[in-house]
């Protein structure tokens, strides 16, 4: 994909790549600019976030001289990013990139961005500018030039060395340097947070480099995918390993905070923590292509966090990276964030939500590791049994829902339905371990949590089911259903669902949560929801509508940008919307291509052939 220099400070969320280290990521935008890294970990404050205030958060870039156009890839099978400058009289490359910290590829405990420009033609000029912006922007900086290694910040929140390969100066605190380089030549950087102030050695980023090409491509052996959508299943869940925190098993939502699901702002949210459904889910997307060393450590996250909580409490819905549960929500009003989109937001009042349907995403993930990886420990069986103690007493309560909505608690259909799989998971894996367990006590709660959606959630005069009980409000997270073999996929209430969720949720072929009129008491519109999209093609292929489910998925691969990555939602104009990447979108990709697969593979008939709206 061909892209212009950048003339607006601003550039559209899905013009950026991300690169990682798997404590914490960083943004590059199609220019070469780093608009957004947090370090030392994901819900670190910020040390680059341009894209939250161009003017004041502080930016990373590299960039060439007289370009015309740039281009963006991921080197083969990694997350290795190469930007590419082409001009009339020279062509550059940028490989932009972190080395992961992992057992099988240790980085020495260093968080480090690595930046290399090599020159392939001409003489082209390169302009560096490194302006960190410390704490969000909130803490001053010092910025020294050291002679043989480059600059160093310091700020009472830390300190970033930066290392050259060319000569640096400092200009109103930010290192910069302008270049000439031959072909053959190239230029090379480091920016290390907390990091020794050395030289560079000869060779030293061609060795990290090669060093993080070899784990990539190692660590992506391991997936069983074969089929026709292998590209995109491949890029999302390099992806989602971006956004494990490797030290503690924990997975965040997303990598940002604040980029807006409506143009102006208003629902603007940090997903930079981990919320206990999606890390579930993603739990349930990795093990399906063969990733199991991640579901190890999402379960060992999840053991601690049952352990930690209070004598006859529920989980939380989301926790920090490192378990921690105070994760109190403020603006931040300095910064005029995307575009001009307030309120910038750090932390997540969500925290303290009540969202009943964790518990079944939860068992649900738990059950699958328990028959597809190993056998969970008796401690934590024991935990889990905790948690369905409290969720027998609570279940029937009204809470806040998947969605989050702040216009005051409801008995929400999903959350009945997520209560009816904690309770099925729970039975299938107490009889097939022999496990001690309430058994007649949960298959009662299982039933009424059943009969509760059927009889008072499905609306016969709409014929669907509702958002929750007396009300028209239909919900996409109810596609879910044949997913979690609540509903036969050919179930006629289901298929009446589908239906109406056609008629007044679709809008060429992407899905609305739900429709927005200010009754989730938050203001503003929102765009499409890729994650109910992407349920939506899983839903029509269960349901035998293949080709109806092929032609929808593969239109979806067109909304991914020139990465294949994906926001939280998509705009009216196709742009990305919210947080990004975002982990619910990758993980339901590779769900729905996967049974897509298996869908086309065995129907009989002309699955190959177009199905049109309408």
């Amino acid at each position: 994909m061909t892209y212009a220099p950048r003339a607006d400070p601003y550039l559209p969320i899905e013009d950026h790549g991300i690169i990682g280290d798997l404590h914490t990521v960083a943004l590059v935008g199609v220019d070469g600019t780093i608009d957004w890294c947090c370090l030392p970990r994901f819900d670190a404050p910020s040390v680059f976030a341009s894209l939250l205030d161009a003017g004041r958060g502080g930016s990373f870039s590299v960039s060439v001289r007289e370009v015309e156009r740039t281009k963006q890839m991921y080197m083969p099978d990694s997350n290795v990013l190469l930007t590419r400058f082409l001009a009339q009289s020279a062509v550059a490359e940028l490989y932009d990139f972190m080395v992961p910290d992992h057992p099988s590829c240790p980085a020495g405990g260093f968080r480090q961005i690595v930046r290399q420009v090599r020159v392939l033609r001409g003489r082209p000029t390169v302009d560096v500018c490194c302006a960190p912006a410390f704490d969000y922007a909130r803490v001053p900086h010092e910025a020294d030039v050291v002679p043989g290694v480059g600059v160093v910040f310091r700020s009472p929140a830390g300190s970033l060395v930066l290392r050259s390969s060319t000569p640096l100066r400092v200009e109103d605190g930010a290192a910069r340097a302008t270049v000439t380089l031959e072909q053959g030549e190239s230029l090379e950087l480091t920016a290390q947070w907390e990091g020794a102030v050395r030289p560079l050695e000869d060779g030293e980023v061609t060795h990290l480099l090669d060093k993080t090409l070899r784990y990539w491509d190692d660590w992506l052996r391991h997936s069983h995918y074969t089929g026709r959508y292998r590209e995109a299943v491949e890029r999302s869940a390099l992806a989602l390993k971006l956004l494990v925190h490797q030290p503690t098993g924990a997975l965040v939502a997303a990598a940002t905070t604040s980029l807006p699901e409506s143009p102006g702002g208003g629902r603007n949210w940090d997903y930079r923590y981990t919320w206990i459904r999606d890390a579930a889910f993603t739990l349930y997307a990795l093990m399906r292509l063969g990733f199991t060393e991640e579901a190890a450590g999402f379960i060992d996250w999840l053991h601690q966090r049952c352990v930690e909580a209070p004598p006859g409490a529920g989980l939380q819905v989301l926790y920090g990276v490192d378990g921690r549960a105070e994760l109190p929500e403020s603006v931040l009003d300095h910064l005029c964030g995307y575009r001009g989109a307030r309120p910038v937001r750090i932390g997540n009042a969500a925290a303290q939500q009540l969202q009943l349907d964790i518990h079944g995403e939860l068992m649900d993930s738990v059950y699958l590791y328990n028959k597809y990886g190993e056998p969970i420990s008796y401690d934590l069986w024991e935990a889990l049994a905790r948690q369905l103690e409290w969720l027998e007493k609570h279940w029937e309560e009204p809470d806040d829902g998947i969605w989050e909505t702040r216009g005051g608690r409801q008995r929400f259909t999903y959350s009945a339905l997520m209560t009816w799989v904690a309770f099925e998971r729970a039975i299938r894996m107490a009889r097939h371990r022999g496990m001690p367990a309430p058994i007649e006590s949960w298959r009662d709660t299982a039933a009424s949590a059943y009969r509760f959606v059927q009889d008072r959630c499905y609306a016969p005069d709409l014929g669907a089911y509702t958002q929750y009980p007396d009300c028209a409000t239909l919900d996409a997270s109810l596609l879910i259903m044949p997913l979690v073999k609540f509903a036969g996929p050919k179930d006629p209430r289901f298929l009446s669902t589908v239906d109406r969720v056609e008629q007044q949720l679709v809008s060429d072929s992407l899905v609305h949560r739900y429709r927005t009129d200010g009754s989730d008491g938050l203001t503003g519109s929102e765009g499409t929801f890729n994650l109910c999209s992407f349920w939506y093609v899983e839903a029509l292929s269960r349901a035998g509508r293949v080709g109806q489910a092929r032609y929808i998925f593969e239109k979806m691969l067109t909304h991914a940008n020139h990465l294949g990555l994906y926001a939280e939602e998509i705009g009216p104009a196709g742009e990305a919307l919210g947080n990004f990447p975002q982990a619910f979108t990758h993980l339901a990709l590779i769900s729905a291509a996967t049974n897509l697969d298996s869908a086309v593979s065995s129907h009989r008939g002309p699955a190959a052939r177009l199905w049109h709206e309408g």
